[in-house]
């Protein structure tokens, strides 16, 4: 595009629409679809490996009764590995199930920050860095804002490019053709 006088626009119009265009590239889209399912696994991992612990964590915000701290503190580790497994393959539904999760943190951590709780975060389980040094709950609302952030993009990037991911059972069925050769 030229301006009025017919000269050439300034190379900094340029250098933006390469820098808008990655956002298009389908290998941002990996990078960053990838990088939010291996944090989710990771997260779970971490939390399974020590389920009591993340138990006490999950009683010491009192949202939940005693008894089923327990169960809290194996079922939602699963979910989010099997969120994780499922944005690095890019299944249907995955993200929902991660925007749904992201969402309930955010509140639960709002929840502790209004209530005044000095509670570990628990985002990566007992043994996390950010556990041993503060109990600033505040940062990990930002970190899931943040992936948020990652979400809505994954998901305007899938409606732009009207890209669908994997439906579950495609899966199973290109696994039942394979067994049949």
């Amino acid at each position: 595009m030229k301006n009025r006088i017919n000269l050439p626009e300034p190379s900094f119009f340029q250098t933006g629409t390469r820098f808008v265009g990655c956002f298009r590239s389908v290998w941002s889209y990996r990078a960053l679809r990838l990088f939010l399912g291996m944090v989710f696994i990771w997260s779970g991992l971490t939390k399974i490996a020590d389920p009591v612990s993340f138990a006490a964590i999950i009683e010491a915000y009192g949202l939940i009764p005693g008894g089923l701290s327990g169960v809290a503190a194996i079922g939602l580790p699963l979910l989010e590995i099997v969120s994780g497994m499922g944005l690095l393959f890019d299944i249907r539904g995955s993200l929902l199930l991660t925007a749904g999760m992201l969402v309930s943190f955010i509140m639960i951590l709002s929840y502790a920050v209004y209530s005044g709780l000095d509670v570990d975060c628990g985002c990566f389980g007992p043994g996390a860095p950010e556990a041993e040094a503060f109990h600033d709950l505040g940062s990990a609302i930002v970190r899931d804002i943040l992936m948020m952030g990652i979400i809505i993009y994954l998901v305007g990037w899938r409606w732009f490019s009207k890209t669908q991911p994997i439906r579950l059972e495609e899966l199973f069925k290109f696994n039942q053709a394979r067994q049949k050769k």
